[in-house]
C-alpha cells in the first residue's frame, strides 16, 4: 500500500517521500481502516520539525487524523463491523496511507449524513476543544473565555462550543484576516495581537481580572502576559506551545490567584468513557444538524502531502487542510 513516510529532522535529503509498505493488520481491540480522507493538524508539523511532545520514532508513518471504511476487525472487537465509516484518532499516527490501524475504542461512526471529507476533519481538533471545555473543565452561561490562536482549527470549534454553552468569548490572533471567521461564528471581540497590546484591549473590553478561564495553545510571553487577565479561581487550559514553554514562573503565577491549570492532550481521553461518548455524540450530532460549521479550506492530492504542510505551517489557514487518499471508499 502507497504510505507517507517522515524521516527524521535534518535527514539528508527530502524528509517526507511516498512509498510502499506492507498493509497492516489489526491487533486485540484494533480495526483496519480503509482510509479516504486525512486530517493535518499542527502536531504533524511538530513532527516534522521534531517538536512533538510526545514522541513516536523515525522514520514513521504520519498522521493521526483519519476518516474512512472498516476494512477488518482485530480480535475481541464487538462495537464495529466491516464496511462501517468511521472516523478515527491515531495517537500512534500512521494514518497518511491507503490503510490504517487504530484502537476501536478511538474511532467514532459517522452518520451518512457525515461525508468522509467532514468526518476527516472534526475528530482531532473538534473533540480537543470539546474536552477543553467540558471534561477538564467547565464552561458555564454568562462565562467570559480568552482564546489564542482563536482563528485556527481549534480555535474555531472553541469558539462555537463556548457560544452555545452561552459565554462570552474574546479571541487574539497573529495574522490579519484570521479574525472574521471567529467574529462570524459568534466572538465578541479580536485582537490582533501584532497591531495591538492584548492586555490593555481585553481589560478596556472585560474589565481587570474579567476573564473565567484561558485556552492557550502559544505558551510563553503570551501565555505569561494573559495572567493579568483571569480573575481569582480562574482556570487556564493549555493545549500548545507555538510560541515556546511556558516559563519556569509559572507556579508563581498560579498561586497568586489560586488558579488551575490544565495540560491537555486528546490522546490522554479516557477513551470510552461516558465523557468521550458525549462529546463525540453532541460534536456529530452538531454537523449534522447544522449547528457546528467545519470549514475545510482547501484538499490535498496524497502525492502533495508536502505542500500541504507547507500551507499549514505559513499560519495563514482558517479551517481545516486534508489529504485525499482514497475518497471513493
Amino acid at each position: 500500500m502507497r504510505a507517507m513516510l517522515l524521516q527524521a529532522p535534518g535527514f539528508d535529503g527530502d524528509p517526507l517521500s511516498v512509498v510502499d509498505v506492507e498493509r497492516p493488520s489489526p491487533g486485540p481491540g484494533d480495526v483496519l481502516v480503509e482510509v479516504a480522507y486525512c486530517g493535518c493538524n499542527f502536531a504533524d508539523t511538530m513532527m516534522r520539525k521534531g517538536t512533538y511532545p510526545h514522541p513516536k520514532g523515525y522514520p514513521i508513518v504520519a498522521g493521526i487524523e483519519i476518516a474512512g471504511r472498516v476494512a477488518a476487525v482485530g480480535p475481541e472487537v464487538t462495537t464495529l463491523a466491516i464496511g462501517d465509516r468511521v472516523a478515527a484518532f491515531s495517537e500512534e499516527a500512521g494514518g497518511f496511507a491507503e490503510f490504517c490501524v487504530v484502537p476501536a475504542e478511538r474511532c467514532v461512526t459517522l452518520p451518512d449524513a457525515v461525508g468522509f471529507d467532514l468526518g476527516a476533519s472534526f475528530m482531532v481538533q473538534g473533540l480537543t476543544a470539546w474536552h477543553m471545555l467540558h471534561t477538564v473543565s467547565k464552561t458555564d452561561p454568562g462565562d467570559t473565555l480568552l482564546i489564542h490562536a482563536i482563528g485556527g482549527g481549534v480555535g474555531l470549534f472553541l469558539t462555537q462550543f463556548a457560544v452555545m454553552a452561552g459565554a462570552r468569548v474574546i479571541g487574539t490572533i497573529g495574522t490579519p484576516g484570521k479574525e472574521n471567521r471567529p467574529l462570524e461564528y459568534g466572538a465578541a471581540l479580536v485582537i490582533n495581537r501584532t497591531e495591538q497590546d492584548f492586555v490593555t484591549a481585553v481589560e478596556d473590553f472585560a474589565g481587570k481580572d474579567g476573564i473565567d478561564k484561558i485556552v492557550d495553545s502559544t505558551g510563553a510571553t503570551i501565555l505569561d502576559q494573559s495572567f493579568a487577565l483571569i480573575r481569582k479561581l480562574g482556570h487556564v487550559v493549555s493545549y500548545g506551545e507555538a510560541e515556546g514553554r511556558p516559563f519556569p514562573n509559572l507556579w508563581e503565577r498560579l498561586v497568586r490567584k489560586s488558579l488551575t491549570f490544565t495540560r491537555f492532550h486528546l490522546g490522554h481521553s479516557n477513551f470510552g468513557s461516558p465523557e468521550w461518548k458525549a462529546g463525540a455524540d453532541f460534536v456529530t450530532g452538531a454537523i449534522v444538524d447544522g449547528s457546528l460549521k467545519v470549514p475545510i479550506e482547501a484538499v490535498f492530492p496524497f502525492e502533495a502531502v508536502g505542500a500541504m504542510y507547507d500551507r499549514l505551517e505559513s499560519r495563514q489557514v482558517a479551517g481545516k487542510l486534508l489529504l485525499a487518499v482514497n475518497p471513493g471508499v
